[in-house]
């Protein structure tokens, strides 16, 4: 099931709720295209998803979980494998990424709920035990923070967070290379998730012997 993507209101934006609006058309843009290749190509870089699950298996056995960006369903399909009984929703800002999620669950006969819209704006039904971002925070430029803020009131009594993602790159260029695509890598995630939550795991992970490195983080509220 996918729910609907919150409306628009008529009041004027302020500049940020512009730059917020603009940077989830590029991204709904962006990924237009990327849904249909996105699992051909993502293995190749995004390090660290399947052990960002199995880190959240050593700590507790959620019940409800919420994967904000879910993306194609890898990553749920990995949680369903991990926690079959587990309740799983995932909320996306494309559709077109929530369209291959539905069916590559489907394939499988897991069972999940979709929704569409960005983080924030889709009200959660129940409080969860787990929310998971995995690649996806880096892309909210603006809007991290806020996401982040929104997990933690998402959160029941003893729920964790868990995030992986880019961390940061001692190469300048790459960095404008990652920027073009949306990502924002400058270390920036680490210093507010140590803030906001309690850290259970917090590694930094070097890839391709330091190109680019990247974030495992688990905390609870």
């Amino acid at each position: 099931m996918i729910t609907a993507e919150k409306s628009e209101t008529s009041q004027e934006p302020s500049a940020s709720n512009a730059q917020f609006e603009n940077n989830n058309r590029a991204l709904k843009a962006y990924y237009r295209f990327h849904a249909r290749i996105y699992d051909l190509t993502r293995w190749s870089f995004l390090f660290g998803r399947q052990a960002i699950v199995d880190r959240v298996a050593e700590i507790r056995q959620p019940r409800r979980i919420l994967e904000v960006g879910c993306g194609t369903g890898q990553n749920l399909l990995a949680l369903h494998r991990r926690f079959p009984q587990a309740q799983l929703t995932g909320l996306d800002l494309s559709p077109d990424m929530l369209t291959v999620a539905g069916k590559n669950l489907a394939k499988r006969k897991a069972l999940a709920t979709f929704q569409w819209g960005a983080y924030g704006t889709v009200p959660q039904p129940e409080k969860y035990d787990l929310i998971l971002f995995s690649y996806a925070l880096t892309m909210f430029n603006p809007g991290w923070e806020a996401a982040l803020e929104q997990a933690y009131a998402d959160l029941n009594a003893g729920g964790i967070i868990a995030v992986v993602d880019f961390h940061n790159s001692p190469w300048p260029a790459f960095k404008r290379w990652m920027g073009v695509n949306h990502v924002r890598m400058d270390g920036h995630l680490l210093r507010k998730l140590q803030t906001q939550f309690v850290p259970r795991v917090a590694d930094v992970k070097a890839a391709y012997g330091g190109v680019w490195s990247y974030l495992l983080y688990i905390g609870g509220k």
